[in-house]
């Protein structure tokens, strides 16, 4: 039976490769995965198998499948406690033991932050301007000097999540656009005083939106935002068609001269339920051409990347699949202040429901 399935997922490897444009380039420098979940996965009883149906660290087995770089959220005081500076130095000295590096994610919040919600931490609403901006300051700090003192200095930092609308609203709001710059070139100045090295990412969402973009970094541009690489989320259910992601990525790099990298993007592999939530996607094939399957997932994922490659000037620097390993194990859930929450992602993950990984996260480590 392992060898079945090692050979069923080689087959499957084999089609999503052949699905996606030839390339003779080197590989993309990004082949990452957000872990986020992954702390708290474990803590539960979460388990993780390669391929071969084989139980391990599961940043070994993305380390080994190709892959270079994790994603780690990181929230201010959530109602759970996880997705904090302590999750994000354990997870960061695993993931650096088995040579992956390190995208952190500072979202500013106890909770989800997105283009429909930017809330300030419960401890920093009473704060006025200047002290807001010190607390972003001091905040990415914190956790940036705690990483670089235990020898695993982060590698990208994003200053914020799908900053749409801005930050810490009201106070950061894309309606005061001197505010929004304040409270990010605060972020800015922070990563660098722990490390120069280390690159700044300002993240948006709808990948397929020239307008928002154009909007958006002309006015980072106008009133003097500090960054160094420009991120973005595609999911192609949600953010327009392959060929306008394209063409907004191309247009990017051409306006802005930054490098680029999709911070978020995912697919399912399935249209199955796993933990009783009802998952966000669930049609069986979301996006033309690509059912919701191992090798649809896979398939999807290679085309991004391919992409991402074809960004002029070599400014495509690779990609992102979100929540790798948010299976589905109960109490992992959506809501950190609702344990009885289930997780709507499972789906997309790059595991399957046995557990193992998927053809997906091979084609990821390859592209």
């Amino acid at each position: 039976m392992r060898r079945l399935l090692a050979t069923l997922s080689l087959l499957l490897l084999a089609a999503a490769l052949a699905a996606a444009p030839a390339q003779a380039q080197a590989r993309l420098p990004i082949r990452g995965a957000d872990v986020s979940s992954l702390a708290k996965s474990e803590a539960l009883g979460g388990v993780y198998r390669d391929a071969l149906g084989r139980r391990g660290d599961p940043l070994r087995i993305l380390a080994q499948a190709g892959l270079t770089h994790i994603r780690l959220k990181v929230w201010v005081n959530p109602a759970d406690g996880y997705n904090t500076k302590t999750q994000v130095l354990a997870v960061a000295r695993r993931a650096k033991a088995y040579g992956l590096k390190l995208l952190v994610d500072f979202h500013y919040s106890d909770t989800w932050a997105d283009p429909g919600k930017q809330y300030k931490p419960a401890a920093w609403e009473a704060l006025s301007f200047d002290q807001l901006r010190r607390a972003v300051h001091d905040h990415t700090y914190d956790v940036l000097d705690a990483l670089r003192r235990q020898g695993t200095t982060a590698d990208l930092v994003q200053v914020g999540n799908e900053i749409n609308g801005g930050l810490l609203w009201p106070d950061g709001s894309n309606a005061n656009w001197a505010n929004t710059a304040a409270l990010l070139n605060s972020g800015y100045d922070a990563v660098k005083e722990v490390s120069s090295a280390t690159r700044v990412v300002l993240h948006l969402a709808n990948g397929g939106d020239n307008g928002l973009y154009r909007w958006w970094f002309d006015n980072a541009a106008a009133n003097g935002i500090r960054h160094d690489v420009i991120g973005v989320s595609y999911y192609p259910y949600w953010h327009g068609s392959l060929e306008s992601f394209q063409a907004n990525l191309n247009d990017v790099a051409a306006r802005y001269g930054k490098p680029i990298v999709v911070a978020e993007t995912a697919y399912p592999f399935t249209t199955a339920d796993d933990d009783g939530w009802e998952n966000l996607i669930t049609s069986p094939e979301p996006y033309a051409g690509y059912p919701a399957t191992p090798q649809g997932q896979a398939a999807m994922l290679a085309k991004v990347a391919s992409v991402v490659r074809q960004v002029p000037g070599g400014l495509g620097l690779g990609l992102f699949t979100w929540e790798a390993t948010w299976t589905g194990v109960k109490g992992n859930g959506w809501d950190p202040a609702d344990p009885s929450s289930g997780n709507a992602w499972e789906n997309q993950a790059l595991f399957d429901y046995a557990d193992r990984a998927l053809p997906a996260m091979a084609v990821l480590g390859h592209v």
